[in-house]
C-alpha cells in the first residue's frame, strides 16, 4: 500500500508482507490487478469445430458465454461475423474467426503452449496435420454424388485414414504419450475435442486399432475440468 504525503512524495507504508507477494520499492507503485478478459463463443448447437475451444475454456476454468445459434437465427446473424461463418470468438468485444487460431490463442492463455517459437511450431504442426486429416474426411462425407462418394469412401478407409492415424500414433509414442514436447499441450486437447466430429463423419470409431491415440484421448477426457464439462454439456449428435 502506498501513502501520499502533502508534498506528493510517495512513502511506502509498513504493511505485513505476504509470502510470494512483490513488495513495491520507494517510488514504485504496487502492480495493478490483471485485467479479466470477457469471452463469447458463437457456434451452432453442436460439438464439431467449437468443441476443442470449449475443452480449452473448461481446462483453464475461463468464464465465457457459449452462444449456440439456431439455424433460424443464423441468416440474420451471419452478416455480423468477420467472414460470415462460425465458430467466432469474441474477446473484450472484438470478434475473430479461424478455429485453429482461436484454439492456439486459448491454449497459450491456459498455459498449454510452448516455451519458445520452436516448441510452438511442434505443437502447431501436429494440429495442422489433424486438421488436414479432418478435411480429407469431410470432403468424402459431404460429397453430394452418391456414386462418387462410394468410390471416395474406399480410398478414404483403405488409404487416407490408415496413413494419417499410423503417423499420429507414432508421434504419440515418440512423445511419451503426447503429441508434442512429451507433455500435455493444446494439441492434445484439440484432438480430443475434435474426435467426436471426425468419428461422426467417418461413421465409426477411427481409433479402434490405435491404442496410443485412444489412451491420449482418454487421458484428456479424464482431466477433471474437462470431465466435468463433458458431464454437463448439452447432448448433441454431432
Amino acid at each position: 500500500m502506498v501513502a501520499i504525503n502533502e508534498n506528493a512524495e510517495e512513502v511506502i507504508a509498513e504493511v505485513p508482507v505476504v509470502e510470494g507477494e512483490a513488495v513495491p520499492t520507494e517510488g514504485e507503485l504496487a502492480p495493478a490487478e490483471p485485467l479479466k478478459n470477457s469471452y463469447t463463443l458463437f457456434y451452432f448447437n453442436v460439438k464439431a469445430l467449437a468443441e476443442p475451444l470449449r475443452y480449452l475454456f473448461a481446462y483453464g476454468a475461463l468464464e465465457y458465454e457459449d452462444v449456440r445459434v439456431t439455424r433460424d437465427e443464423w441468416p440474420a446473424l451471419k452478416p455480423s461475423m468477420p467472414m460470415g461463418q462460425m465458430p467466432v470468438l469474441e474477446v473484450n468485444g472484438k470478434r475473430v474467426h479461424q478455429s485453429i487460431s482461436m484454439a492456439e490463442f486459448l491454449g497459450k492463455t491456459v498455459g498449454l503452449g510452448g516455451n519458445d517459437p520452436w516448441e510452438d511450431l511442434q505443437i502447431e504442426s501436429v494440429v495442422n496435420t489433424v486438421n488436414d486429416f479432418r478435411l480429407k474426411i469431410a470432403v468424402v462425407t459431404y460429397e453430394p454424388d452418391d456414386q462418387i462418394k462410394e468410390k471416395k469412401l474406399i480410398t478414404l478407409n483403405k488409404e487416407v485414414v490408415p496413413f494419417y492415424l499410423e503417423k499420429l500414433e507414432q508421434t504419440v509414442k515418440d512423445n511419451e504419450g503426447y503429441f508434442a514436447l512429451k507433455r500435455l499441450t493444446w494439441a492434445d486437447v484439440y484432438f480430443a475435442g475434435i474426435l467426436d466430429y471426425m468419428n461422426y463423419m467417418a461413421k465409426r470409431d477411427i481409433l479402434d486399432v490405435y491404442p496410443s491415440l485412444k489412451e491420449l484421448v482418454d487421458k484428456v477426457n479424464n482431466l477433471e475440468p474437462i470431465k466435468e464439462w463433458i458431464a454437463k454439456r448439452p447432448q448433441t449428435e454431432v
